[in-house]
C-alpha cells in the first residue's frame, strides 16, 4: 500500500507486517496523487511542487522526474501497461508522457481555458479524458494525439472524469452538483444524474459499468445507468 500526505511525503507499506518499506521525501510540496502501475514495481506521485515522480519499488529509487508543468499537479495516472503517464495541472494543460523516452513529454494538450482538475486513461490506454474548471471535459486520442471531443453542458467546473471498463462511456462530476454520462465514441451526453445539493467530489462505475456511485462532502448516491 502507498499513502500520500500533505507533509510532502509518501510511504510504502507492507500490509502483512505493517512495516514501512520506503519513505518518499523527494517532493517540495504536498503530494496529492499516488498510484502503482499494474505490476506493482513502480509508484507514481504527483505534487503541488509542479512535478510528478516515478519510483522503483525494488530498489526504492527515483527513476523519472516529470517536470514540465508550470503549476500544481492535480492528477496523474499510469496507463494499463504502465508505459504511459498522464498528468494534469492548474497550468491549464494535460501532458502525456511515454516512459520509454521520458526526457520530455510526448504531447501537451492545451485546449482548456482554466485549470485542469482531473485526467485519466481508458482501460485500453487508447483514450485520455480531462475535466477542467472551464466547465468542459475533453477526450483525446493517444495514437493520433488529437482532441476527439470537447464535452459541454456543465454549468460549473468539472472535478472528476472516469471511463467505464469498456471505455465507451465517460462519467464527469461537477461543482454544479450533477454528473453526466457521455458516449465517448460520439461525444454526446446520454444521461444527467441530478439529486445532490452540493458539488460532486468524486464518482465512479462498478465493474460492469451499469451502476454509478457519486459523492459530495457528506452524501453518497448510487445510480443505475440507462445503458
Amino acid at each position: 500500500m502507498i499513502t500520500g500526505s500533505m507533509d510532502k511525503t509518501a510511504i510504502l507499506w507492507d500490509l502483512e507486517t505493517e512495516e514501512k518499506l520506503f519513505y518518499i521525501d523527494y517532493h517540495n510540496a504536498e503530494i496529492i496523487s499516488v498510484s502503482f502501475n499494474i505490476y506493482g514495481n513502480k509508484i507514481l506521485t504527483g505534487s503541488f511542487d509542479y512535478t510528478a515522480k516515478i519510483f522503483d519499488t525494488e530498489n526504492y529509487e527515483e527513476i523519472y522526474n516529470l517536470n514540465e508543468h508550470k503549476g500544481e499537479i492535480t492528477a496523474c495516472h499510469f496507463d494499463y501497461l504502465g508505459n504511459m503517464v498522464v498528468t494534469s495541472s492548474i497550468d491549464k494543460t494535460v501532458k502525456l508522457w511515454d516512459l520509454r523516452n521520458a526526457s520530455k513529454s510526448l504531447k501537451t494538450f492545451d485546449g482548456h481555458k482554466d485549470q485542469v482538475m482531473d485526467a485519466c486513461f481508458n482501460l485500453a490506454g487508447t483514450k485520455i479524458a480531462s475535466g477542467s474548471d472551464d466547465r468542459t471535459a475533453k477526450i483525446y486520442d493517444v495514437k493520433s494525439l488529437n482532441t476527439d471531443f470537447t464535452l459541454t453542458g456543465h454549468t460549473k467546473g468539472i472535478s472528476k472524469v472516469v471511463f467505464n471498463k469498456r471505455g465507451n462511456y465517460l462519467l464527469t462530476g461537477s461543482g454544479d452538483a450533477t454528473c453526466r454520462l457521455w458516449d465517448s465514441e460520439e461525444g454526446t451526453c446520454s444521461q444527467i444524474l441530478e439529486g445532490h445539493e452540493n458539488g460532486i467530489l468524486s464518482c465512479d462505475f462498478n465493474y460492469d459499468g451499469d451502476i454509478i456511485i457519486t459523492t459530495n462532502r457528506n452524501i453518497c448516491r448510487i445510480w443505475s445507468t440507462n445503458e
